[in-house]
């Protein structure tokens, strides 16, 4: 086994339970199984789902086992942390559909030869009565109302289902399944996380370490996640991933560069620098990390192009050159055409929109949302360009 890199352990790492056990384990040179579950409560990943991953990776390198968790059957459940109401329930054959999906997303990330995927089903597809009421009788009420989110949700009165209780309970039954060592997630996921530990000691099995790591802000400064829409999702095309990365505030970089990317520690210390002093403008130290971002999730060629129609568009003031056209037949009261032509999901966004400021026709701010635009005006919704012609 090849020797841990001290900053495996360190960089881009909230919290090891118990970190002194996991060095332990790695300086025997024991070939560990590490764990991390997903719930394709969605069909789309987000680099956020990555930030996991990419540690996995480098421990893959190393030669330990990866152990992905589909969780098929929780995902039916969702995940409750940080919820404040109980989430709708998906269909079997919906998350089955996401599920497939996250497959070639995984594998932008980690190596597809050396890592195993399990399903939940495996285990719980043959679950009877009696281990349901044996996994619920290991664990008590006051431990699960110790979970922040169950704690808040009860004292305040509001809707505490017992299946989302099951829910730290099936996830942490998945370590007992696959023999786990080490198990990831992000800082909420730590209550479901120590769950497995519990588990684990209870039914006789060497505990796993828990192996935490920072949540990432999405596009709107809250924890990225597709349940507030604001994420950067692992299939969005370059451009698109290029521009989510540089609407970004720029005291998120740091963050981003230390769990996204390998650059070195001594640039990152500049980089934070930079970024806490404010001297310097930070435009160039963004386009990098964008560039970074795609290209590990497409190739260095995408990046580049990515970078120089960024910089087109919205450093230069060049339109791109594959505007959508959208037909009308006459001058048309400007958020009508925001929402026909697609840049906005319905008139009450439209005006949001007209409000904040992010909306130009022709290259000037739209300020009225009455403004009758006509054939040949080009609108602008940050990004996204719609060329008015002739019906």
């Amino acid at each position: 086994m090849t020797a841990i890199p001290e900053d495996l352990l360190t960089r881009g790492v909230a919290e090891i339970i118990v970190e002194s056990e996991l060095r332990a384990k790695l300086a025997a040179g024991k070939k560990l199984r590490l764990k991390q579950g997903f719930d394709p409560s969605r069909p789309d990943m987000h680099i956020g789902h990555a930030v996991g991953l990419r540690k996995l990776r480098k421990f893959q390198e190393l030669g330990h086992t990866i152990v992905l968790i589909v969780g098929d059957w929780t995902a039916q459940i969702g995940d409750p942390s940080g919820r404040d109401a109980t989430r709708p329930r998906l269909t079997a054959e919906k998350v089955r559909e996401n599920a497939l999906t996250y497959m070639e997303q995984f594998f932008r990330v980690i190596d597809r030869e050396k890592t195993e995927i399990r399903w939940q089903s495996e285990w719980f597809g043959t679950f009877k009565l009696e281990n349901a009421l044996d996994l619920a009788g290991r664990f008590t009420l006051a431990h699960m109302l110790s979970h922040d989110t169950f704690r808040k949700r009860y004292e305040a009165g509001a809707s505490l289902t017992i299946l989302e209780l099951m829910y730290p309970m099936l996830q942490g039954y998945d370590s007992v399944a696959v023999k786990a060592d080490v198990e990831f997630g992000g800082t909420d996921q730590k209550f479901n996380n120590l769950a497995g530990r519990e588990l684990q000691t209870q039914m006789g099995m060497q505990p796993q370490d828990v192996f935490l790591l920072p949540l990432i802000p999405g596009t709107d400064g809250r924890k990225m996640g597709k349940s507030f829409d604001n994420t950067v999702d692992i299939l969005l095309t370059p451009a698109d991933m290029f521009g989510k990365v540089m609407s970004m505030a720029d005291d998120v970089m740091p963050l981003y560069f230390e769990v996204l990317t390998d650059v070195p520690q001594t640039q990152l210390a500049e980089i934070r620098h930079i970024v806490a002093t404010g001297k310097e403008n930070p435009m160039n130290i963004k386009k990098q990390l964008a560039s970074e971002v795609v290209a590990q999730f497409h190739n260095p060629a995408a990046a580049i192009a990515a970078r120089e129609a960024f910089e087109r568009q919205f450093q230069r003031r060049e339109m791109p050159s594959d505007i959508p056209e959208h037909a009308i037949a006459q001058p048309m009261p400007l958020i009508d055409v925001l929402v026909a032509a697609g840049l906005a999901s319905s008139k009450s966004e439209a005006r949001r929109l007209i409000d904040g400021g992010g909306v130009k026709i022709d290259g000037e701010k739209a300020t009225s949302y009455d403004t009758l635009v006509a054939p040949g005006s080009i609108l602008q919704k940050g990004r996204h360009f719609a060329r008015l012609v002739h019906a």
